[in-house]
């Protein structure tokens, strides 16, 4: 495993990180497939093969993921592992509608609230990194989350503070960014997403803002596992994400990435590789809920960068897609 800088909080994480929703299964969408009895396996899997960043989110399972993650720093004593979480929307919407307040979705009460949460689900005295679960930069210059986030640091609660960015609005956030009290941003970026590329990125870079990357396989296209057939529970969120306004398209653009795959190179392997190939990218976190995907996926931190030719190619499967409703 090899390991990148925090931007200016400092720290060495592990460049492939474990992202937590899967495995939390149950409320907060996804529904399908989570194993209890094999996620505390999968984790501890993950921090033998050198995994040290660990996000997850109360709204992953209403606390369900929080309490995995607790358990497995229990059982992991004395590695030096960093947790970031995410204060959920307090009206529960993803993303923010147009007309929400800050009211609405974090007021001060409700941040301090859900971090106090959170500090019991994960059994820490602090959290490393705490993230605000979506964003809208009309609320930037607003002193309320600035003070809140101040007291949470000053408290000792929370090391680093971050943002979690809606889906396909990766300049959401350039303002906040200019408070100086935004320490990481996570993002979604992949093959097809290539727009955070275009100003944050460089932003970040230029300010040691560190750079979460998440959704690297396109919740699933950029593995070769979703097909034009494939289907979900209701309540899952891949449901909602391949609807019939994504789910052809999504497989008809990936059919097309493979044809770019190299030869012996599995297709996941080269999702990855993509986004690691960015130097603003701090850690990429995979969602992992099969022991195989642990060892498979962290076996890409291997320091061999795509050559120029083949980042080229990717490059033009770049696409760009409007916000939705649903997209948070």
């Amino acid at each position: 495993m090899r390991y990148r800088t925090m931007g200016r909080l400092g720290w060495q994480v592990s460049e492939i990180g474990y992202g937590m929703w899967g495995i939390a299964g149950g409320p907060g969408g996804f529904a399908a497939g989570a194993d209890y009895e094999l996620a505390p396996q999968c984790l501890d899997e993950a921090i033998e093969q050198g995994c040290t960043f660990f996000d997850t989110a109360w709204a992953y399972g209403r606390g369900v993921s929080e309490l995995l993650l607790g358990a497995a720093l229990r059982r992991n004593r004395g590695r030096e592992l960093r947790v970031a979480t995410k204060v959920p929307p307090k009206n529960r919407q993803w993303p923010p509608g147009p007309d929400d307040t800050l009211d609405d979705v974090f007021p001060t009460d409700h941040i301090l609230d859900y971090t106090r949460r959170s500090l019991d689900n994960l059994g820490v005295d602090r959290i490393d990194l705490l993230q605000l679960h979506g964003w809208e930069d009309r609320w930037a210059d607003d002193p309320r989350w600035q003070e809140a986030v101040a007291r949470l640091k000053d408290e000792g609660l929370v090391a680093g503070f971050g943002l979690s960015v809606n889906r396909w609005e990766p300049a959401n956030c350039l303002a906040a960014l200019d408070t100086g009290l935004v320490d990481a941003v996570q993002v979604i970026y992949n093959v097809f997403d290539q727009a955070p590329e275009d100003e944050l990125f460089e932003r970040a870079q230029r300010h040691g803002v560190a750079i979460i990357a998440r959704v690297p396989f396109d919740e699933g296209t950029l593995t070769g596992a979703v097909t034009a057939d494939s289907t979900w529970p209701e309540e899952d969120w891949r449901a909602t994400y391949f609807g019939p306004e994504n789910l052809l398209p999504s497989v008809e653009r990936a059919e097309r990435v493979k044809k770019d795959v190299p030869e012996g190179m599995p297709l996941p392997e080269l999702a990855l590789r993509f986004v690691l190939q960015h130097p603003a990218v701090t850690t990429v976190i995979p969602g992992m809920r099969q022991l195989a995907h642990v060892r498979s996926n962290l076996a890409v931190s291997d320091g061999r960068p795509l050559d120029d030719e083949l980042v080229a190619r990717l490059r033009a499967h770049r696409w760009d897609r409007e916000p939705a409703w649903w997209s948070g």
